[in-house]
């Protein structure tokens, strides 16, 4: 989530370069350094922009139009301390002005303080409702905390300030895909793909909300679209083969499930489909490989247990089968199938 984290600052930082008056008791030095300082923020020299704002802070000490863009510059940066040391110092001094509350969230955000960037951006949304950034930023912390309905509550209304926003629309279809709003989501995702078609993950995250329906078909042409676009996606990848495995397509399913592993060798439930897709093909010492490979990465699964076992019994290897009957006898009688979209699998 903190990947979106770089366009909540630039939101925040067009607010701060806008033009607007400058206080009259600016230094000749300082407004020279602050003006050096916005010009450098606007063409992404981050750490000339710290350097001219601080020499703009050092010759006329707080200003408010000083230390909005230096906190900025400090996130951009990535020198997080100093943000939430300005921050703080900054809502201390002005405790009601949202682009500073703003500010600290995002540096409380970066420093993983979620439960402290929750509270400033809160505040920042109440003093100033109209602000499409502040609901969007604090739609991003929400996220993160996992609180998925207070996230669609910001994410609606960063949405009716700016409705053509795909990004907004693609965390709105996640809020609700995660609160079992499948086909909301499905609506919020198309809407994100006809404003930007390379937003990303956007067809992932369509397939996801069409295969937590069974809606199979619909989901391989969106995985599809995404590892297209996206071919080093391992998950998109993964779900592309589980759901082709799904629709019977034996074949093409191993070769995204091959795919899959290589790229993130640490996908259990990969192994498992590959293992199940090799089986059905015939291949039965390629499908013994998979499924051992998806037990030593959860050996607390039953299903790969069960699978190796009738593998085991087809290549003509008894005694390793039979161990692998007991194993999965076991663990199954332990934890018993629950099945379903909602059984682990990952976003």
């Amino acid at each position: 989530m903190l990947g979106y984290v770089n366009k909540a600052v630039f939101i925040l930082l067009t607010l701060l370069i806008a033009p607007h008056v400058w206080s009259q008791t600016l230094s000749a030095g300082a407004d020279a350094a602050l003006r050096r300082g916005l010009a450098a923020q606007e063409h992404g020299d981050f750490a000339a922009a710290v350097q001219a704002l601080e020499e703009a802070d050092a010759a006329s000490p707080n200003q408010l139009e000083i230390q909005r863009p230096l906190l900025i510059a400090y996130l951009q940066a990535g020198r997080i301390p100093d943000a939430e040391r300005l921050g703080q110092a900054a809502a201390e001094h002005w405790p009601r002005d949202p682009e500073v509350l703003h500010g600290l969230g995002l540096a409380y955000f970066k420093g993983a303080r979620n439960e402290d960037a929750r509270e400033q951006l809160e505040k920042a949304v109440r003093l100033e409702p109209a602000s499409f950034a502040a609901h969007f930023d604090l739609s991003l912390v929400l996220l993160t905390m996992q609180d998925y309905g207070s996230a669609v509550r910001e994410l609606e209304a960063a949405e009716k300030i700016d409705p053509k926003d795909a990004l907004t629309h693609l965390l709105l279809g996640r809020a609700y895909q995660n609160t079992n709003r499948s086909e909301d989501a499905i609506h919020q995702f198309k809407a994100a793909l006809r404003l930007d078609p390379q937003v990303k993950l956007g067809h992932y995250h369509l397939g996801f909300a069409y295969e937590s329906l069974g809606r199979t078909e619909q989901a391989v042409r969106e995985y599809r679209a995404e590892v297209e676009q996206n071919p080093q996606n391992a998950l998109a990848r993964y779900h592309y083969g589980r759901c082709l495995l799904d629709s019977g397509d034996w074949q093409a399913s191993m070769a995204q499930l091959q795919r899959a592993t290589e790229l993130d060798g640490s996908n259990a439930d990969a192994f498992y489909d590959l293992g199940k897709a090799l089986l059905m093909s015939g291949e039965t010492e390629r499908a013994i490989d998979a499924l051992q490979a998806s037990i030593r990465l959860n050996s607390g699964n039953p299903s790969p247990h069960y699978l190796l076992a009738r593998a085991l019994e087809k290549s003509g290897r008894k005694e390793e089968a039979d161990a692998e009957w007991a194993r999965f006898a076991g663990l199954n009688k332990a934890h018993p199938p629950t099945g379903g979209m909602a059984a682990g699998r990952p976003q």
